[in-house]
């Protein structure tokens, strides 16, 4: 990233101002999107997150 990358405050007034926004609306949006992030899941995980939320009327009787 460069020190004009709109994306990464380098200016003190620009964090300043970041931080009074932060403080009265919140993080709006994160920094990074989840697309921007490594992928933390395992193959796993999807099919243990499907068995864990099946509904009850899909359970064997």
């Amino acid at each position: 990233m460069t020190a004009n990358d709109p994306g990464r405050a380098t200016d003190p007034a620009e964090r300043e101002r970041r931080r009074r926004l932060a403080e009265i609306f919140g993080d709006v949006l994160p920094e990074t999107t989840s697309d921007d992030r490594p992928d933390r899941t395992t193959a796993g995980d999807g099919e243990r997150w499907y068995r864990e939320n099946r509904p009850p009327h899909h359970d064997a009787r």
